[in-house]
């Protein structure tokens, strides 16, 4: 058999091969991670590969937020407490 045609399959291989690892260490590496930190309510950043917990800024100042609907969706919007309903 000619001999480009066989160094041109192992060339074809070889790439899918590359590109298949490629596509698993993506998907291991920072998809999965990623649903899982947006799964737990929390904050993934791609750049860093890191999952944050949101803090409020109540939290953070000491103010107290009076308004109970305001407090639950802020909860919620973080995942501390009951989602809000939707209508």
């Amino acid at each position: 058999m000619n001999p480009n045609i066989e160094r041109l399959k192992l060339i074809f291989v070889g790439v899918f091969l590359v590109l298949v690892v490629g596509a698993v260490v993506w998907q291991v590496g920072w998809i999965m991670p990623q649903r899982k930190c947006e799964q737990a309510h929390k904050w993934w950043d791609p750049d860093h590969r890191v999952c944050a917990q949101p803090v409020l800024v109540s939290d953070i100042t000491g103010r107290v937020i009076t308004d109970e609907k305001a407090l639950a969706e802020a909860k919620a919007a973080i995942g501390r407490g009951p989602k809000p309903e939707t209508k």
